[in-house]
């Protein structure tokens, strides 16, 4: 009798410390998981209980907060987002709402409300001392000084839509991701669902679709910035064999399927044999257009996929692919793939891209926003670390594309002289490519104004893409706009 009660206390004692441990695994290292079952009304509720972490712009050496979590008055409580500088930031951190996330808010959810596995010691201290769980905080590459100057270039710009992306064209951090038009995220931040139900119907109804981030998720025409690409292609092959090489350039280039493309002002290009570089600064369609068709819709659709296009890119918000179709079923449309037209499109983001390739001798760093993410007792839980993505060039080509970018913004004859040369930049020499793109609309007032650069240029450090929808000239509106993110990033404004 007593050796099966024995038994029978060591089975019971078994079952316990099992119960046990599966109940602290589940509490510290499960919460995650359970956390995000959509059934799981008791997190819902309970979420506004914790106090989530706050995020950080870093890109300038400091950390200013552009979002953090306040106790409700009178809330019970309870925790309610705010966004110190709202629209300026409202394409980087989205909101955090009870309808739902966007931005960073969505995508370091886990990190935020502190629910994220790699927490899961931390939780389990909180529960065996009784502290309330806390979120983590998240440090981003954002530099707050190009990102107030492109949010507020874009608004004095005259109400057009448009998108500002820089980058660190050496590690891939981005530095400004601005939009116009922008919201309030603080509109989305209330705990009164009534009153959340009337602002999300307000936003989605709205005609300029302000919740839309036009740096990172709707595509433009490049128009001619596309010629870095063209170019990139035509010296890697040899079909052109440096900056001095003459190319032909027709007043009226004859396509395969009897139609003419002709250059923006109507007129010859330079004696109608230019160097590419002079091709380059003053940006001759038809010199370019005849490139297209000798290297062939697959070698340029080749060597933009090299440069990020065609790609799903996260940063870790999601970027919408800039496309460059494959055009051998069309061959009479080359010539204006070469040039930025056609089916051609481009976010601000890739267009921020090429520039930092070209910058970084030919290399494409992988863009990241997070730089890192620490616990509620600082500690580092993750850190960005800089890798390539792709190498689309080699440092001989991407110096030649630097040299040739160089002269659209000094030369005086150069597309981007007057808006963006030394004396304008305050000393800094911009290394760009200016594009007017037609966006089908039979006027051209309502041209896309689209820019790409780099500065300094013998030491680059930012790189950024412009797009203003219905802007007009590449030169006139979208390369100020670079100037000021430029100016203000490098200490010169």
């Amino acid at each position: 009798m007593n050796r099966a009660l024995t038994r029978i206390s060591l089975a019971c004692l078994v079952m316990f410390v099992l119960l046990l441990i599966n109940i602290n695994y589940v509490q510290a290292f499960q919460s995650s998981t359970l956390a995000g079952e959509p059934e799981n009304s008791r997190t819902f509720s309970q979420q506004f209980l914790i106090k989530r972490g706050a995020i950080y712009a870093t890109g300038d050496g400091g950390a200013t907060v552009i979002a953090e979590s306040r106790l409700v008055k009178n809330g019970g409580g309870k925790y309610q987002r705010y966004y110190p500088e709202g629209p300026t930031y409202a394409p980087v951190t989205g909101y955090d709402s009870v309808f739902g996330k966007t931005g960073i808010e969505e995508a370091d959810n886990k990190y935020l409300t502190g629910t994220a596995s790699s927490l899961g010691l931390h939780n389990f201290i909180s529960l065996i001392t009784g502290k309330p769980t806390q979120g983590s905080s998240v440090s981003l590459t954002i530099s707050p000084k190009a990102q107030k100057a492109a949010y507020q270039a874009l608004l004095s710009d005259g109400g057009h839509e448009g998108g500002v992306v820089a980058i660190d064209p050496s590690t891939g951090a981005i530095l400004a991701m601005a939009s116009s038009p922008s919201f309030n995220p603080n509109a989305f931040a209330t705990l009164d669902t009534g009153k959340l139900a009337k602002v999300s119907k307000r936003f989605n109804a709205a005609s300029n679709n302000p919740l839309l981030s036009r740096a990172t998720q709707v595509t433009f025409p490049p128009g001619s910035t596309f010629k870095i690409i063209t170019s990139s292609a035509a010296f890697s092959t040899g079909t052109v064999a440096n900056t001095s090489s003459q190319v032909p350039a027709p007043t009226n280039l004859s396509l395969k399927n009897g139609h003419f493309l002709i250059n923006d002002d109507n007129g010859p290009c330079a004696d109608g044999h230019p160097q590419i570089i002079q091709a380059f600064w003053l940006s001759c369609n038809t010199a370019f257009g005849a490139l297209g068709m000798r290297l062939g819709g697959a070698t340029l659709h080749k060597y933009a996929n090299r440069y990020g296009f065609n790609s799903q890119l996260n940063v870790p918000l999601p970027v919408t692919p800039s496309v460059v179709p494959r055009s051998e079923d069309a061959p009479a449309f080359e010539a204006f793939t070469a040039i930025g037209q056609y089916n051609d499109k481009v976010t601000p983001f890739q267009e921020a891209m090429i520039a930092a390739a070209v910058a970084n001798h030919g290399t494409l760093m992988t863009p990241y926003l997070v730089q890192r993410i620490q616990a509620p007792d600082e500690s580092t839980i993750q850190t960005a670390t800089p890798a390539p993505l792709s190498q689309p060039v080699k440092p001989s080509v991407a110096s030649d594309l630097t040299q040739m970018m160089i002269q659209v913004t000094q030369n005086p004859a150069g597309t981007a002289y007057l808006t963006a040369n030394k004396s304008v930049t305050g000393g800094i020499v911009i290394a760009g490519k200016t594009g007017t793109a037609q966006n089908g609309v039979n006027n051209t007032n309502l041209n896309d104004a689209v820019f790409t650069c780099f500065a300094p240029a013998s030491n680059p450090r930012i790189a950024v893409g412009v797009i203003v929808k219905g802007g007009g000239f590449g030169a006139a509106a979208a390369a100020p706009i670079a100037v000021k993110v430029i100016q203000a990033y490098l200490g010169k404004s």
